[in-house]
């Protein structure tokens, strides 16, 4: 994480990318390597909001993706739009989807039902215990080589990195991922290979159905 001792945090500085905009709503995709919210120090307070805030100083954050994971975000411009749609995600009404390469080959489709907790000596990190939250992750394998295998995700709850945990957990760690990957897997990567690739609300003010995405490019890597 970015709080992490001796973590030198250095932002990718490209425009974001802007998929929507109306009155209510910010759509963007965020990169990897770039926080969703300022970090703790002067030094890591770039982050998707500190950015988006420069240009809509009233928008407020409604979810977040780890700093590492790329893909598409909500952001909301109007406090009215905040409270709907952190509403929507409280009542798991907000679908998404994710895509990740993975070390290994899992079956064609499965369900990932394995609670979470704190781990207990690693700080920042995560781990399956039978007492922990309740975690679901479907997942559908979309083509493999010799080595890995692309993933589609469906997370059904939101846990803090529900989806590098339970990857890891069904033997099969996402590549680059510098938390959980044994040491072969994380240097297959330059970055994280997960990325949000789908959302689905409802817009705020009109009630409208809404399907926001963005292609991973991930499978010309398998």
């Amino acid at each position: 994480m970015a709080n992490e001792p001796g973590f030198q945090y250095h932002p990718p500085q490209d425009p974001l990318k802007i998929l929507h905009i109306d009155k209510d709503i910010l759509c963007v995709v965020k990169p990897s390597g770039l926080l969703s919210v300022p970090g703790r120090g002067e030094e890591r307070l770039d982050s998707l909001y500190t950015r988006v805030l420069k240009e809509y100083p009233l928008a407020q954050m409604v979810h977040r993706l780890d700093m590492d994971t790329s893909g598409v975000m909500i952001i909301a411009l109007r406090r009215k739009a905040e409270r709907e749609l952190k509403a929507q995600f409280r009542e798991r009404k907000i679908q998404k989807r994710y895509e990740a390469i993975v070390f290994g080959h899992p079956n064609e489709k499965g369900t990932i039902d394995a609670p979470l907790v704190p781990h207990p000596t690693q700080k920042m990190r995560y781990c399956v215990h039978e007492e922990g939250k309740s975690s679901v992750t479907n997942f559908t394998r979309l083509s493999s080589n010799e080595t890995c295998s692309l993933l589609a995700l469906f997370p059904l709850t939101g846990r803090s990195h529900q989806l590098r945990v339970h990857l890891l957990h069904i033997g099969c760690p996402i590549v680059g991922d510098r938390f959980y990957a044994p040491l072969k897997v994380l240097e297959m990567g330059e970055r994280l290979l997960l990325h949000a690739t789908d959302i689905w609300c409802t817009h705020p003010y009109s009630g409208e159905p809404l399907h926001f995405t963005a292609a991973s490019k991930f499978e010309t890597l398998v």
